[in-house]
C-alpha cells in the first residue's frame, strides 16, 4: 500500500460492500468507487494535470463530486474545494492565488468561471456537463500515484481578521493520521452508516465525515443538504450523524425526534462551532443520547474530542486525540498556564498542516519555537482535564458552522458611499450559533440606509456572510489606543435587544 490517502480509503476496492447510498441514484460499492474514480483520474491526466497540480472545485454536493475528489487524490494532484456560496468576485482571488490547472464548477457557473480564467492558465469544465463527457470515455483502471506523507493532498483556504485569505496546505500524512485517531476515538467500524448532510467543501464534511467513513469500510447516506425530515427518515437505517450545532437545534424542533426514533443510532457528533450547553442537555433529555462534541480547525483537522465511553461534558471539547498534544499558554509570554487559567490554545501533532500556500513568513509566525501551532483560540483545562473553548482571540464569527471573518465584510461596507466606517461582530443566536451584525457610522455625504448596504453586499459576498442585522451609530466605541471595542458593541447590542424584548412584553400586557 502506498502513502497515498486514496489507497487507505479504497484499499478494500475489491469488496462489494456498500460505500455510498445516494438518493435518486441508489447504492455504490467500494468496487464502484475504485472503478469510477479511475475514470476521473484518467480524464484529469488527459487534461494535463500532473502530481502536485491544483484542481479547484466549486460544485454542488453529488456522487460526481465525491468521485472527483477521489480521482484527484489518487493521481497525486492537490484538491482545492471552494464554498459553493462564493461569488465570482470572491472566487477570482482563490483562482489567482492557487493557479489551478483545472477549475471544475457546476454548469450554471461555467460562463462566469471562464471569465475568471481568461489568462488561459486554468481550464474550466463543468461537473454534470463537459467533464462528464470526458469521463465517460475513460478506462476503469488507474495506477494510484505513490506519494510521501508530506506531499500535499489538499489546500483549504481560511481567512484571518486582517490580510488576505490563506491556503492551508494539508498533506496525505496529515489527513491519514487524523482519520486513524478518530477511528479509534469514536469506535468507528465497518458496521457504521453515516448520515451525511454536511457540505463537502470544508474539513468537517470532507476530511472527517467522508474520509473517516471510507477508511473504516463503513457506509454513507449522502444527502444533498441538511433537511430535518430527510435526516429523521435516515435514522432508522443509520448509526452516526455528524453535524454543526444548527443541525441539532433544528432537529429539536422536529416533532418526530424521540428516544424511539434514535434507538438505532450509535453516536451524534457536533463540531465546527460551539454547542450550547442548553442544546446538549435538551438533546440528551429528548433522545437519551449525549452529543459528542469535538474541536478542530482547517489547519489541523480534529485536535480534541469528548470521550466515547466516559462523560461527554457539555460546554467542553474533551481531550487531545491520540498523537496530538495540546497546551494552554499565556498569550504574551508563551508560558504554560495551570488548571482553570484562561490562555491561548496551542497544538502539535501529525495532523497539523504543512503551512500556508506561498506564505512562508506567515507560516513561521504561526508556530512556536518548539513546533506548536498557535490556534488563535482562547481556552482552559479544568481539574478533570477537559478542555474548554472560551473564545477567539480574533474576531471570527461562526454562523451555522461557517466561518465569517469581519474584516472582509467591513472592507465591502466601508466602500459604500455614505459610510464613514463599520464594525462587524457576532452575537449569540439560538439557531445559528451566532449571527452577523454590522454597526455603521455614516459620513454625512448621503443618507445611506440598511437597504443600500444589503443591495451592495448581495452581489459581493456569500449569503452566510451578509449581516442579519444592521445598526447605525453616531460613533464606534474605542479604547485609549483608538482600537474599536467589539466587546462593547456586543454588550450594547445584547442590552438593546433585552430592552426591546422587555418593551414587547409590556406592550402585550
Amino acid at each position: 500500500m502506498t502513502n497515498n490517502l486514496f489507497s487507505h480509503l479504497i484499499a478494500h476496492a475489491g469488496l462489494d460492500r456498500t460505500a455510498l447510498i445516494v438518493p435518486a441514484h441508489g447504492q455504490v460499492s467500494y468496487r464502484d468507487l475504485d472503478r469510477m474514480s479511475a475514470r476521473y483520474a484518467n480524464a484529469l491526466r488527459g487534461l494535463g494535470v500532473k502530481p502536485g497540480d491544483r484542481v479547484a472545485v466549486q460544485a454542488e454536493k453529488s456522487l460526481g463530486a465525491v468521485l472527483l475528489y477521489l480521482g484527484v487524490l489518487r493521481m497525486g494532484a492537490v484538491y482545492l474545494p471552494l464554498n459553493t456560496a462564493y461569488t465570482p468576485a470572491e472566487t477570482s482571488y482563490f483562482i489567482g492565488d492557487a493557479e489551478p490547472t483545472v477549475f471544475v464548477c457546476d454548469p450554471a457557473r461555467e460562463a462566469s468561471a471562464r471569465d475568471l480564467c481568461r489568462d488561459g492558465l486554468t481550464q474550466v469544465l463543468a461537473l454534470g456537463g463537459s467533464l462528464d463527457a470526458l469521463v465517460e470515455n475513460q478506462e476503469d483502471h488507474f495506477e494510484t500515484v505513490a506519494v510521501s506523507d508530506d506531499d500535499l493532498a489538499a489546500i483549504l483556504y481560511t481567512s484571518g481578521t486582517t490580510g488576505r485569505s490563506k491556503g492551508a496546505m494539508l498533506s496525505h500524512g496529515n489527513l491519514l493520521s487524523n482519520v486513524t485517531a478518530l477511528k479509534e476515538s469514536w469506535r468507528y467500524t465497518q458496521d457504521d452508516v453515516l448520515i451525511h448532510a454536511l457540505p463537502i467543501f470544508h474539513t468537517h464534511g470532507l476530511f472527517v465525515a467522508l474520509n473517516l467513513t471510507f477508511f473504516s469500510r463503513a457506509s454513507v447516506i449522502l444527502l444533498p443538504k441538511f433537511d430535518p425530515d430527510a435526516v429523521m427518515d435516515a435514522m432508522s437505517s443509520a448509526t452516526v450523524l455528524m453535524g454543526v450545532p444548527t443541525f441539532y437545534t433544528r432537529l429539536l424542533s422536529h416533532p418526530g425526534l424521540t428516544a424511539e426514533a434514535c434507538r438505532h443510532m450509535r453516536v451524534f457528533i457536533s463540531g465546527s462551532a460551539p454547542l450550547r450547553a442548553e442544546t446538549h442537555e435538551e438533546w440528551k433529555e429528548r433522545t437519551g443520547h449525549a452529543i459528542l462534541e469535538r474541536y478542530g480547525m482547517t489547519e489541523t483537522n480534529m485536535n480534541t474530542s469528548n470521550p466515547y465511553d466516559e462523560e461527554r461534558r457539555a460546554g467542553t471539547v474533551g481531550f487531545p486525540l491520540p498523537g496530538v498534544s495540546a497546551r494552554i499558554v499565556h498569550p504574551q509570554t508563551n508560558t504554560p498556564l495551570p488548571t482553570d487559567e484562561i490562555g491561548m490554545i496551542q497544538v502539535k501533532g501529525p495532523n497539523v498542516f504543512q503551512g500556508y500556500w506561498r506564505m512562508p513568513e506567515k507560516t513561521a509566525s504561526e508556530f512556536t519555537a518548539d513546533g506548536y501551532f498557535i490556534t488563535g483560540d482562547l481556552g482552559k483545562v479544568d481539574g478533570d482535564g477537559y478542555i474548554h473553548i472560551i473564545g477567539r482571540q480574533k474576531d471570527l464569527v461562526i454562523t451555522g458552522g461557517y466561518n465569517v471573518y469581519p474584516k472582509e465584510i467591513e472592507v465591502e461596507i466601508d466602500a459604500i458611499p455614505g459610510v464613514a466606517e463599520s464594525a462587524v461582530f457576532g452575537v449569540e443566536d439560538a439557531d445559528m450559533g451566532e449571527r452577523v451584525v454590522a454597526a455603521i457610522v455614516r459620513d454625512g455625504s448621503c443618507d445611506v440606509q440598511a437597504a443600500d448596504i444589503e443591495n451592495h453586499l448581495g452581489s459581493r459576498l456569500a449569503r452566510y456572510k451578509q449581516p442579519r442585522e444592521i445598526v447605525f451609530l453616531a460613533e464606534l466605541p474605542r479604547n485609549t489606543m483608538g482600537k474599536v471595542q467589539k466587546e462593547v458593541l456586543r454588550r450594547n447590542h445584547a442590552a438593546a435587544a433585552n430592552q426591546r424584548s422587555t418593551r414587547e412584553v409590556e406592550n402585550a400586557r
